[in-house]
């Protein structure tokens, strides 16, 4: 677990040098930001307890989108804690199926040219099957929003902004009392097939729609604008390093950089 550097109090980085999930503090309780892979259980109990909290205390889990290795404790949780999981009611059908990873839309491209390019790449889906990643257990009755929705019975009220592209349901969730925006796989800072780091979007191999992906970011653009005061967001990706006050320069740089 990291506190990020500089970043703001009580949010925590999750998961592990691939896949990032995040617990936010709140006086009500605990809220996840996505849900991992089904074998980061032993290490979120461990995160928790070193908050002198237990899972417990999560209060509510809220999915970026229904991939695999972003769902992964959802269904324990909602079992287990009583959370409550929402999700784009776009991605729902997905979490829902009887496995979600063999479940939703394809990518724009296949994944083998770009393994090819970059052997390297086969790290992801191994890390993925040696955690769980293949069978997550499915979510069948998660909460969901169709547009951009105030979670008021989720501890911190945060913001669900839909942000289709990378999936149908793709969103974003907004912490304002942390001046914090979780992004996802809408926006990140490294692209696992590629191998590529800094701001981007994810490539075609991992994304349904990138033209989607590419003008969902305006929507982004937009909460770093109405940010006010308390300055730039910071950054939380669903995969690489988050950036303190970053949510503008990310943005800037995505955009830049287009589609691969």
């Amino acid at each position: 677990m990291e506190q990020t550097p500089q970043g703001p109090p009580g949010v925590h980085r999750l998961g592990d040098s691939l896949v990032n999930f995040y617990a936010v503090e709140e006086p009500e309780g605990l809220v996840l930001v996505d849900a991992g892979l089904p074998g980061h259980w032993t290490m979120l109990v461990d995160a928790l307890t070193g908050l002198g909290a237990s899972v417990t205390d999560i209060r509510a889990v809220l999915l970026t989108h229904a991939h695999p290795d972003h769902l992964g404790l959802a269904a324990r949780l909602q079992r287990e804690a009583g959370a409550a999981v929402w999700i784009h009611r776009a991605d729902a059908p997905t979490l829902a199926a009887p496995n979600p990873a063999l479940a939703g839309p394809k990518p724009e491209r296949a994944i083998v040219p770009y393994l090819l390019r970059r052997p390297a790449a086969l790290a992801l889906p191994l890390h993925l099957a040696r955690r769980g990643g293949f069978r997550p257990a499915p979510v069948p009755r998660p909460g969901t929003f169709q547009s951009r929705l105030v979670l008021t019975g989720v501890p911190g009220a945060p913001e669900a902004v839909p942000l289709p592209g990378h999936t149908p349901g793709s969103a974003a969730y907004v912490f304002p009392g942390h001046g914090a925006v979780f992004t996802g796989d809408a926006l990140v800072t490294y692209d696992g097939l590629t191998g590529a780091r800094g701001p981007r979007l994810m490539c075609r191999g991992f994304s349904h729609d990138s033209a989607g992906a590419l003008a969902s970011l305006d929507r982004l653009s937009e909460l770093a604008a109405g940010a006010g005061q308390g300055g730039d967001p910071t950054l939380f990706p669903g995969h690489g390093e988050p950036m303190v006050h970053g949510l503008s320069e990310a943005v800037t740089r995505a955009r830049g950089l287009g589609v691969i």
